[in-house]
């Protein structure tokens, strides 16, 4: 994960026009192959509320990985200073490449050019917790899942939750500084297959396990192009297996606001439990 703060108006393609400026006109494409071989996602960060120009930009990079969680602030004066950071280290871990930060960050997209939700619904929940984690909070750029919006992405946690509102994001923020996970409004972990995000929920739900690594999924077993067997081992050492479908609803639209959605869902069919190791 890379973070880098810009303040002022966030143009459609924001994200693009700073990696441009850190990396060089070939950051994006490139950026882009990293996030799919590696997992590295960019994005821009800047606080709530109006901006001036910091005199220092704040950069932090950091991983989500199960068991190599990090994240650090990197000592740049201007994110030009970003040219000669191995992105390919960055992605792989685990830092040594800044200062240690010791509590999570909690990202909000805001960015209403990519869909209007994510402006209008998730300022609000921006406004909320930097009131209450002033230090912590930052309005971030997309991240997806348009028709989720409001959006939060915990760092390093590497936990997405979607839908909330001013009230309903503080049990997710207290959940996080506790080094936990909250059930409510729980999109799923970053990284891993959707099919296996439906999966992880599932067991948390079924076992109500909290911590950060209490569930993790296996690679899903597909079974057709609807349908996935995953396998969710759990802290305690229990091993369920999950079957999930996928279903498209059959029409075009748009998210709730202005974004290009394809709707679907995904839905639980059977839970084995626990089967054996």
């Amino acid at each position: 994960m890379l973070l880098i703060e810009h303040t002022g108006p966030w143009a459609v393609d924001v994200r693009e026009r700073v990696l441009t400026e850190c990396f060089g006109p070939s950051a994006p494409e490139w950026m882009d192959e990293l996030h799919v071989r590696r997992g590295l996602r960019a994005l821009v960060i800047r606080r709530p509320g109006r901006n001036s120009k910091p005199e220092r930009p704040s950069v932090f990079a950091g991983g989500c990985e199960p068991g190599r969680r990090w994240l650090e602030r990197l000592p740049v004066d201007r994110r030009t200073d970003l040219a000669d950071l191995d992105l390919t280290e960055v992605a792989l871990g685990p830092g040594g490449l800044g200062e240690p930060v010791a509590d999570p960050l909690l990202l909000v997209c805001v960015h209403g050019r990519k869909d209007a939700c994510c402006a209008m619904l998730g300022r609000p929940v921006a406004d909320a917790l930097a009131a209450e984690y002033p230090d912590q909070t930052w309005q971030c750029t997309h991240f997806g899942g348009d028709r989720w919006a409001g959006n939060l992405l915990v760092a390093p946690h590497g936990f997405m939750y979607g839908q909330l509102r001013p009230a309903s994001v503080m049990p997710v923020a207290a959940a996080a500084q506790r080094g936990e996970v909250e059930l409510d409004n729980l999109r799923g972990r970053v990284g891993i297959d959707p099919f296996a995000q439906v999966a992880e929920i599932a067991i948390r739900e079924r076992t109500g396990l909290t911590g950060l690594d209490d569930t993790l999924a296996g690679v899903p077993d597909r079974q057709g192009d609807d349908q996935a067997v995953v396998e969710v081992r759990t802290a305690t050492g229990a091993l369920f297996r999950v079957r999930v479908r996928h279903t498209p609803l059959g029409v075009h639209g748009h998210s709730v606001c202005s974004g290009e959605a394809r709707p679907h869902r995904f839905e639980v069919l059977d839970i084995e439990m626990p089967v054996p190791a």
